[in-house]
């Protein structure tokens, strides 16, 4: 009989932590999800295309699935599942069907990222021998950590008398902004109650808990293609019409997009090339994009004028541009009512000696999307964090994470979804309008 996931947390964080896979190609990372959901025994199991649509994925790529389905089958992944996920549909989502109740869903992402994992002896998976077997490829965004959470916390309700509807979602492709979009529109999503997001870390420490995240960014990621003409650099170059001239004036005006008076507006191009030679003018460059804003009206106004500037400075230079935009996510924040009742379960669990109500994001996550989708159908959601020490920021080659916070998300998970089920329906508080204000701020009621 297999040894319960939540006596072997370190054990299966680990095991992740030394596969990481990118965006839509978490194949062998899908199959040991499955293996490890069958274990438990579900209600039902949706693995890639039976979990969503894959028509609303965003940000799957062109090429490069290949190799990464060939490791996939190299490690032992069960054949069937990968021919199921075959076009880089990866993913799972996850069911318990327990009677009368309400319906819960906890959402967790199981991408890895392109960073290279440091070989410091210093840095914990190198010295204890988990660091990533993949050259290139790493769990530097505590995914892993995730993974273990919504395997434990599957278990624990199995096991419990719990009642009701429990949904996980193994969300593919985060990173990217390219899962969230199909798991929210999926049926799986349908009449949840409450939702549930976690991320570990983000600069909270070990035995510290934020309830629930406020301003997380709505973003987009867009890829720009400029096409001009070429010529000799120095026989002709009055025959060309240079992309790297009108890519350079695209980005200085880029950074140059007014910032809004309604709020924070993000702009950035990650990566530039282009040409072939010094002495020939380029015919083609290519951009990677995004833009962020602290609502989603905010982002579209940034998106606009990102791909305003960047048309324009191609037409200036004789070229042209195409804008694609490759994925996006909106703004969602948490719910006060659920916020609360996290904080109240966190401060009773073992481990955890600080919970914050809530704290800014100040970044983006595609997590948003299920939020959205609950919220608009008329339910509860939260996105919370439980801290843990790590030694370097996210999305460095030397994060890593304190393993005692394992066993607090599970704790603060479980303990959440119980006081849910126990007061289920937790009421809504509605938001004042100006002359409920106007009374409090003159001392009426």
């Amino acid at each position: 009989m297999t040894e319960p996931i939540q006596d072997r947390l370190v054990t299966v964080r680990r095991s992740f932590h030394r596969h990481p896979e990118p965006a839509w190609r978490e194949f062998l990372t899908t199959a040991r999800l499955v293996e490890e959901i069958r274990t438990i025994g579900v209600d039902e199991l949706a693995v890639g295309p039976d979990a969503y649509d894959p028509a609303d994925r965003m940000a799957v790529p062109d090429d490069d699935l290949e190799p990464w389905l060939e490791r996939a089958r190299e490690r032992g992944a069960d054949e069937a599942l990968l021919e199921r996920m075959t076009g880089g549909n990866t993913g799972a989502v996850a069911v318990l069907e327990r009677g009368e109740g309400p319906s819960i869903g906890l959402r967790v992402d199981i991408d890895g990222l392109f960073i290279e994992e440091s070989t410091d002896a210093d840095h914990g998976p190198a010295d204890e021998g988990f660091r990533s077997e993949i050259d290139g490829t790493m769990h530097a965004c505590g995914h892993d950590a995730h993974m273990t959470w919504g395997l434990a916390v599957l278990e624990a309700i199995k096991e419990s008398d719990f009642s009701g509807r429990f949904v996980v979602f193994f969300q593919p492709a985060e990173e990217t902004s390219g899962g969230g979009c199909p798991m929210a529109k999926s049926e799986f999503a349908d009449d949840l109650d409450y939702l549930l997001a976690i991320h570990v870390g983000l600069d909270h420490p070990t035995g510290e808990v934020v309830a629930g995240i406020e301003k997380p960014l709505a973003m987009c990621h867009v890829d720009v293609t400029i096409e001009g003409t070429s010529a000799h650099a120095g026989k002709a170059p009055n025959e060309g019409a240079n992309a790297v001239h009108a890519m350079g004036a695209g980005i200085v005006n880029a950074y140059g997009v007014p910032r809004h008076s309604d709020g924070m507006t993000r702009v950035n191009i990650g990566t530039a090339e282009a040409g072939t030679a010094s002495n020939v003018i380029a015919e083609r460059a290519h951009m990677e994009c995004e833009a962020r804003g602290e609502t989603t009206e905010l982002m579209e106004y940034m998106k606009r004028r990102l791909e305003r500037t960047m048309k324009s400075a191609a037409t200036m230079h004789g070229c042209r541009a195409a804008v694609d935009v490759v994925s996006e996510s909106p703004r969602a924040d948490s719910d006060p009512e659920l916020q609360a009742l996290v904080g109240e379960v966190a401060g009773e669990v073992d481990g955890i000696d600080r919970v914050l109500p809530a704290a800014d994001f100040g970044a983006s996550e595609d997590a948003t999307f299920l939020m959205e989708r609950v919220q608009n159908d008329g339910g509860l959601a939260t996105y919370l964090i439980v801290g843990t020490d790590h030694p370097t920021s996210h999305h460095t080659p030397t994060f890593d994470v304190d393993e005692r916070s394992l066993e607090h998300g599970v704790d603060v998970l479980v303990e959440t979804i119980r006081e849910l089920e126990a007061r289920h329906p937790v009421p809504h508080v509605a938001e004042p309008d100006d002359g409920d204000a106007a009374a409090v701020a003159e001392g009426g009621e």
